[in-house]
């Protein structure tokens, strides 16, 4: 197995939530800077559109950084034009310009020299009973996901699920209905971007949802981060929920998954750059605890099924 460690590039600038600023804007040329200053790094997640305000200035810019794109975000949930859907918009024009966005954001991406855009297509569900109909907006999102999808196949479509926000009640949801999808478009080149944070939120097993992706050939993207299952607080990875953490790279190994790690982690306290050292360093570390444990061993105990040893085993491990 070999994971290879990203930064997302948006987390080098503003972040806030609705009372607080507690990280300022950067310019592109700033954040790459503090990029490359993150330890452990190998590559970046970049957005588009909002990082290529100047798309020809934004690409060699990024080329001349040195820096690998591990994948091209694109955002079609974040204008104004989208408050009510972007792929299940009423209007078939705004429709079109996010499967327009998506078509763009490949081309990007081979241009960057990825073969990865993810997607989270979060304006797109509905809020209230009796607001959307259900099975139009389902098919509408299947037919501009594949219709993008089907502009080139050398770069792959990552789908991006989550339960709510900014929707009450996301569309693609969890693993289950994004892998659904898939298997609807029948595209093997469209799969799913495991958000680990939007995962817990989902009620679900990371390591367990990872798995079912995997099986279908479809886990092409992950971001780490961690939350308390409520909310999706982009915290450091592990610092919740440290036997998920631990779960996921156990399984990952066992799938002998070769792929980006990509960080979605908040700053809200300190330095983004310390921030993203951090993150790659409890992921490493945690993978350094599974070789003390032993994988064997821990294979073992998953076999056996009896939990109290496994807990006991697990905790020994940490002294």
């Amino acid at each position: 197995m070999k994971l290879r460690h990203s930064v997302m590039i948006g987390f080098m600038g503003r972040q806030a939530d609705r009372f607080h600023e507690y990280q300022p804007a950067q310019d592109l040329a700033t954040r790459l800077e503090m990029v490359k200053r993150v330890k452990g790094m190998e590559g970046m997640e970049i957005v588009y559109p909002s990082d290529f305000a100047e798309v020809k200035e934004t690409v060699a810019r990024v080329k001349d950084s040195g820096i690998a794109v591990s994948a091209l975000n694109v955002n079609i949930k974040g204008q104004k034009k989208w408050q009510a859907g972007s792929l299940t918009a009423a209007d078939p024009k705004l429709r079109a310009e996010a499967v327009a966005d998506l078509k763009t954001g490949l081309d990007l991406a081979a241009e960057l020299g990825t073969d990865m855009v993810t997607c989270c297509p979060l304006i797109d569900g509905h809020n209230y009973s009796f607001q959307a109909d259900y099975t139009q907006q389902w098919g509408w999102l299947r037919e501009g996901f594949a219709e993008a999808a089907k502009h080139r196949s050398d770069v792959r479509l990552s789908l991006e699920y989550k339960p709510n926000e900014s929707r009450n009640f996301c569309l693609l949801r969890d693993m289950g209905r994004t892998l659904y999808l898939c298997e609807q478009m029948g595209l093997p080149h469209v799969g799913v971007t495991m958000d680990v944070g939007h995962a817990l939120c989902a009620g679900e097993t990371p390591a367990e949802a990872m798995c079912l992706a995997a099986q279908a050939g479809r886990l092409f993207y992950v971001h780490f981060n961690d939350n308390g299952r409520e909310w999706d607080w982009d915290m450091l990875p592990g610092s919740v929920n440290l036997w998920d953490l631990l779960e996921m790279l156990f399984y990952l190994e066992r799938l002998d998954w070769d792929g980006w790690l990509s960080y979605d982690v908040m700053t809200r306290d300190g330095d983004p750059v310390a921030q993203m050292e951090a993150a790659i360093e409890i992921v490493k570390t945690a993978e350094a605890l599974l070789g003390k444990i032993g994988r064997d061993r821990l294979a073992g105990l998953v076999r056996e099924g009896i939990p109290a040893r496994a807990m006991a085993t697990l905790m020994k491990g940490l002294v």
